[in-house]
């Protein structure tokens, strides 16, 4: 089966002299989460700017859906949904008016985006807000809001930045069913968080970026070993990165 997400030997970054990514490849297959984890300013949000197409890269190359951005923008896009860390909402248009210009967007039939809607805001308890505008909202019910419209329209692959943020237990609970139910519809799912217990219970995969270079991959168990047998994924975290800048260093002083 074709993978949702490939990198292949990407260098990107903001600068062609000075790449924040280095010669990163991992891939995402459908129906599996990966979650990708790193300290802050180890590229994480680099890649996910290079995956969306707002950036180019230096060398290497994305492909989502077995295309390139530059080969089919159309299908490229269309493969994919993104919820960003921070909210960001159209300010004059309801939680429903949201939906449903997702789904126009997206070309889902209406009677099954009202189908789907509905589950989503009862799956979030968001049924009394639907015909709320953003500025009344919580930030937390605005995140709801950027999850409900990306889990809409079940796409190939779904890009998720630190989604347990601002959510509340229920909320939280209600992210890992439906991020369940969207990989058992088939949708790949690549997770960025800092929240790693959460990672180590639900993540098929995990991709250790460090200074823009992957350190460690595989399932949690294996990213585990790698760490001398860590007991918890907090633990081999630490201690990955604490071997890399080690060695980072040694070479220096060569």
């Amino acid at each position: 089966m074709m993978p949702a997400l490939t990198i292949k030997e990407l260098t990107g970054g903001y600068s062609q002299r000075r790449p924040v990514l280095h010669g990163i490849s991992f891939a995402v297959e459908p129906g599996r989460m990966t979650g990708l984890i790193g300290l802050n300013g180890a590229g994480k949000s680099t890649t996910i700017k290079h995956i969306l197409g707002l950036m180019l890269a230096h060398s290497g190359e994305v492909r989502v859906a077995g295309v390139k951005l530059e080969e089919d923008r159309d299908k490229y896009r269309s493969a994919c949904a993104y919820v960003p860390e921070q909210p960001s909402l159209f300010p004059n248009l309801t939680v429903a008016e949201h939906l449903r210009w997702t789904a126009m967007a997206y070309g889902l039939e209406q009677g099954e985006a009202e189908r789907r809607a509905a589950k989503l805001a009862e799956t979030f308890r968001m049924d009394k807000a639907m015909g709320s505008l953003p500025d009344t909202l919580s930030k937390g019910m605005k995140q709801k809001v950027m999850l409900m419209n990306a889990l809409l329209v079940s796409p190939p692959l779904l890009i998720i930045d630190e989604p347990f943020l601002g959510l509340d237990p229920l909320a939280t609970r209600a992210l890992t069913g439906a991020l369940d139910d969207a990989r058992a519809q088939g949708s790949a799912i690549l997770l960025s968080s800092h929240i790693l217990p959460a990672l180590e219970r639900r993540a098929d995969s995990l991709v250790v970026l460090h200074q823009g270079r992957i350190i460690a991959s595989g399932t949690p168990e294996d990213v585990k070993r790698m760490a001398n047998g860590a007991a918890t994924l907090d633990d081999a975290f630490e201690t990955l990165v604490l071997d890399a800048e080690s060695e980072g260093g040694a070479k220096l002083g060569r």
